[in-house]
């Protein structure tokens, strides 16, 4: 506990040092996730009736995420698993994961499943670039190992970021821990720019994806 509330004044510091930049993203993220949530709203849709169609359920996935400075939040993913992946308790995803549905892979490999995080970037939650943000659970764990994960939250998680286009998801914690650091030390638009264009790339290659 003591490591969050260190980062939530970390977190303030840093948004006061960036706040012409942060608040400049604000406006930038609500009109990327209207504008890009509205074209591609159909692609979601066509994704949820694969979903139920191949494993019935609800095709949405609501999961309770830490966001900046360690505040709560619920963040919104197309499923991509079976409907009782989770029935034994929270497990880290693994390549190759066997809880993965024919459509699952699909939607991850060209990260479909991650569209309506949009909304989460409309409501304010996350950004479009940012550090990827985790359960509660896995932040205490992760950091009797790394000490400074929590620093994560020093910054509004994001849809993609440094760690994302770097080693996807077949990193360790400690790797992301420390590419999203770099991230966080090092912010500015060229790096932003630089993200996003990998993202493309990745996003049409599939790689990375478990």
């Amino acid at each position: 506990m003591d490591n969050i509330e260190d980062t939530i004044q970390n977190a303030c510091m840093v948004n006061r040092e960036q706040g012409t930049y942060c608040k400049l993203k604000r406006v930038l993220d609500l009109i990327f996730s209207l504008f890009v949530g509205t074209c591609i709203l159909p692609v979601i849709l066509v994704a949820a009736i694969c979903i139920i169609v191949e494993d019935p359920g609800n095709p949405f996935y609501l999961q309770k995420r830490l966001g900046l400075m360690g505040k709560e939040f619920t963040l919104i993913k197309l499923r991509s698993m079976k409907v009782n992946a989770e029935a034994a308790g929270p497990q880290w995803a693994q390549k190759d994961d066997p809880r993965v549905t024919k459509v699952g892979r699909f939607i991850r490999k060209t990260r479909i499943d991650e569209l309506p995080q949009l909304l989460n970037v409309f409501m304010g939650d996350m950004s479009v670039i940012g550090p990827r943000p985790e359960r509660a659970i896995f932040v205490q764990e992760f950091s009797v190992e790394s000490p400074d994960f929590p620093k994560r939250m020093e910054v509004k998680p994001g849809l993609t970021g440094w760690a994302q286009i770097n080693g996807g998801y077949d990193i360790t914690p400690k790797e992301k821990l420390e590419l999203d650091l770099y991230y966080i030390h090092h912010v500015n638009w060229l790096l932003d720019i630089k993200i996003l264009i990998k993202t493309v790339r990745i996003v049409l290659t599939g790689d990375g994806a478990r």
